[in-house]
């Protein structure tokens, strides 16, 4: 099955030679240039000693795209971003000049901010690793749960721990300690 004109398979030939080329490509190479030679696809995979898929994938990746589709896959990078990083700097340089005055970053004014400029809603995680993508650090815990009752802790206080109550001098009058080793006065013991 020869699928190739001279011209083509006097470049994929000239490819074989050149510098600094992938190892991998001119496998791939090679592949195309035995099929043109006549073998079949078992036959070279068993001679170039790589799987028959891998060959398969080398003849229709040469069929659709060409010598350029022979070459090496870049990874990584930024595939599921939803702003660029300009546009992240710029988002957080509005922000910047608050947290340089010394306030503190509100998460959910800037959450809020973030998902009106990419248009959808997103976790926490997200804003997060954007804050620090960009060096900017410190998670702060809340102070208090946002459902308090003030009244319920005030009760609770006064209940169990008079002492938390706010009144000089500790116990009130008349309370006796309930445990000896507490006690200012021990008592002797018997003997």
């Amino acid at each position: 099955m020869v699928k190739c004109n001279k011209k083509q398979i006097r470049l994929l030939k000239k490819a074989l030679y050149w510098r600094g080329g992938d190892p991998e490509q001119r496998q791939r190479i090679r592949m195309v240039l035995l099929r043109e030679s006549g073998l079949t696809q078992p036959a070279i995979a068993q001679s170039m000693g790589v799987s028959l898929s891998t060959v398969n994938r080398a003849h229709m990746a040469y069929d659709h795209g060409g010598l350029k589709a022979l070459g090496r896959k870049r990874r990584g990078g930024r595939k599921c971003q939803n702003m660029t990083v300009a546009e992240e700097k710029a988002l957080l340089k509005s922000f910047g000049k608050a947290a340089g005055a010394g306030e503190m970053l509100n998460i959910h004014d800037f959450k809020a901010a973030y998902e009106k400029a990419i248009g959808h809603e997103t976790s926490n995680s997200t804003v997060y690793n954007l804050l620090t993508r960009h060096g900017w650090r410190k998670l702060m815990p809340r102070p208090f749960h946002p459902k308090r009752d003030i009244a319920a802790q005030n009760a609770f206080k006064k209940k169990n721990f008079p002492m938390l109550s706010g009144k000089p001098g500790g116990l009130p009058p008349g309370v006796a300690v309930a445990c000896a080793s507490c006690s200012p006065t021990k008592r002797a013991s018997v003997g």
